[in-house]
Parts: structure tokens; C-alpha cells; sequence
């Protein structure tokens, strides 16, 4: 069983940076798709990025594309995610996710393995 556990959030200004990780850990990870999920208070969980474990393609969705990059290290089991110019709209609790199967990556419903979430902050 994999546990997951995100790591590196916190508060920061508009327009500043922020880089969030994810360890995987109890084995190694073998499925398809890690991704980052987050959810504001009062709001659905959403997709931000996700990437394949294997060969490392990349998805974004359009309110980060061009901010964020998401990118992972299978020899330390890790993915990250870099946040850059972030926003007010970005304050959120942040979820790292896995899921075994190929398909959508979109859908948090069709994960996993969930971390227990990371709060970023983002002010005005």
C-alpha cells in the first residue's frame, strides 16, 4: 500500500513562489498517474497537474498552465510541484494523488492513494 505526503506549503504574497512536494512511501510507486488536486473552502476538489510516472508527460489545467510546473524524481519515489506568480484564486489546500490506471487524469473520483494536503496561502 502506498501512503502519500505532501509537503512545502505555506503563506506567501502575490506574485511570489512556492514549491510543494510529494513522497510516496510503504512501497514503490508503480502506477500511472501522480497529480495535484486542490480545494478552497466551500468548493469542489479540482485538478491542477498531473504527470505519468513512467515518462514524465505533463497536463495542466488552464487556470496554472504557464505558472505552475509539475515534475517528478522516481529514484526518490517524490513528485513536486513549482508554483510560480501565484495568486489569491490559488489559496487552497493542496493534494497530491495517485492512480494506478491510464485514462482520465482529470477526475479526482478515479485516484487512489490521497495525501493528507498541504495549505497554501496567497495574499493580496
Amino acid at each position: 500500500q502506498v501512503q502519500l505526503e505532501e509537503s512545502g506549503g505555506g503563506s506567501v504574497q502575490a506574485g511570489g513562489s512556492l514549491s510543494l512536494s510529494c513522497a510516496a512511501s510503504g512501497s514503490t510507486f508503480a502506477g500511472y498517474f501522480m497529480a495535484w488536486f486542490r480545494q478552497a473552502p466551500g468548493k469542489e476538489r479540482e485538478f491542477v497537474a498531473a504527470i505519468t510516472w513512467t515518462f514524465g508527460y505533463t497536463y495542466y489545467d488552464d487556470s496554472v498552465r504557464g505558472r505552475f510546473t509539475i515534475s517528478r524524481d522516481k529514484a526518490k519515489n517524490t513528485m513536486f510541484l513549482q508554483m510560480n506568480s501565484l495568486k489569491p484564486e490559488d489559496t487552497a489546500v493542496y493534494y497530491c494523488a495517485g492512480r494506478n490506471q491510464s485514462g482520465s487524469y482529470y477526475y479526482a473520483r478515479k485516484y487512489d492513494y490521497w495525501g493528507q494536503g498541504t495549505q497554501v496561502t496567497v495574499s493580496s
